[in-house]
């Protein structure tokens, strides 16, 4: 069955208004046109602000459009759409009975009546006009979760005077510790061919610098979460952080170990926990030939057997040895 008219509307709307993808989706409309109780038979003039929750959004997904959502889906319409709304102003919680407890059966939402008011003008020439004014008063939701980004981003310094920027979270902070603490002490002169990021996975990449060391990969290859080259030695560190992939197990060993295989320099690996208490979750993980480091204790270098202590082994590619 084709997609009732109603729903693509409110889609657009949603686009119009600067509300970001993961909100650009036909649960997102339902819950608009519910707020708005836009029935398959009215038009955008008629749109009307009754107090409703939840549950009653899906239920009329169901009644009025045909969209069954299941109980268990109740969290997601909550956590990422509604709650979006109500960031950007588009929706007010309990406007009747502010204190109402957020674990309240009786949590409502109504549209916002200048948002109501833009919204019945949709589909006529007035729209356009509405619309400019309506944005010109309030940030859209891109804009601002664009500038919260922005404001919590990671700082990582590369080298003397460069720098780089990570997304926010716990895995960009380990990745600032790998290259400022771990890369300062153990690599010496090291220069940062790459470093992960959550938000845009090739976060920071000398794509060259590999391609002389004899390495091309596409963007389909498994990188590891840093990768470190050290001149003086002619080794290739390879580093994992625990907060994305895991430690360097027996299969992160031989995927890099592919990945690298063409390089002339040699091959080190190692695994970066933020601690040692998780550290201790997989310990029976690591692979053996290959180093840990924890950030908390940055001085120090686990060693996980091997006949040397840092350093590749043979078959890792060339490079000196200690």
């Amino acid at each position: 069955m084709s997609r009732h008219k109603n729903i693509d509307s409110a889609l657009e709307i949603l686009i119009a208004l600067g509300f970001p993808r993961a909100q650009q989706n036909e649960r997102s409309a339902l819950c608009l046109l519910a707020l708005v109780n836009l029935t398959p038979g009215k038009s955008w003039r008629q749109a009307d602000n009754p107090l409703i929750g939840i549950t009653p959004m899906m239920e009329f997904s169901r009644d009025r459009y045909g969209a069954v959502y299941k109980p268990n889906t109740r969290e997601t319409f909550r956590r990422q759409t509604v709650h979006q709304f109500v960031a950007a102003g588009l929706a007010i919680p309990n406007p009747d009975k502010p204190s109402r407890p957020v674990n309240s059966p009786q949590f409502v939402y109504r549209i916002e009546p200048e948002a109501l008011a833009l919204l019945r003008t949709f589909g006529t020439k007035a729209w356009v006009k509405q619309l400019a004014a309506y944005l010109s008063t309030r940030q859209t939701l891109i804009a601002k979760y664009a500038k919260e980004r922005d404001s919590n981003q990671v700082p990582v310094t590369i080298a003397p005077g460069a720098e780089i920027q990570l997304s926010p979270g716990k895995h960009s902070e380990l990745i600032k510790a790998i290259v400022e603490s771990f890369g300062t002490r153990f690599v010496p002169g090291g220069v940062l061919i790459y470093a992960g990021d959550t938000g845009d996975k090739w976060g920071y990449f000398d794509v060259d610098l590999l391609a002389r060391l004899g390495v091309t990969v596409n963007f389909h290859g498994k990188m590891p979460d840093v990768v470190i080259y050290s001149p003086d030695r002619n080794w290739l560190i390879l580093v994992e952080s625990v907060t994305s992939h895991g430690p360097v197990d027996g299969k992160r060993h031989d995927e890099p170990a592919r990945l690298f295989a063409a390089s002339t320099a040699g091959l080190v690996y190692v695994t970066a926990f933020p601690s040692r208490g998780l550290m201790a979750r997989y310990l029976g993980e690591i692979a053996w030939e290959t180093e840990v480091w924890v950030a908390e204790a940055p001085s120090h270098l686990i060693h996980f057997n091997g006949e040397r202590f840092l350093g590749p082994y043979e078959g890792s590619g060339g490079g000196a040895e200690i």
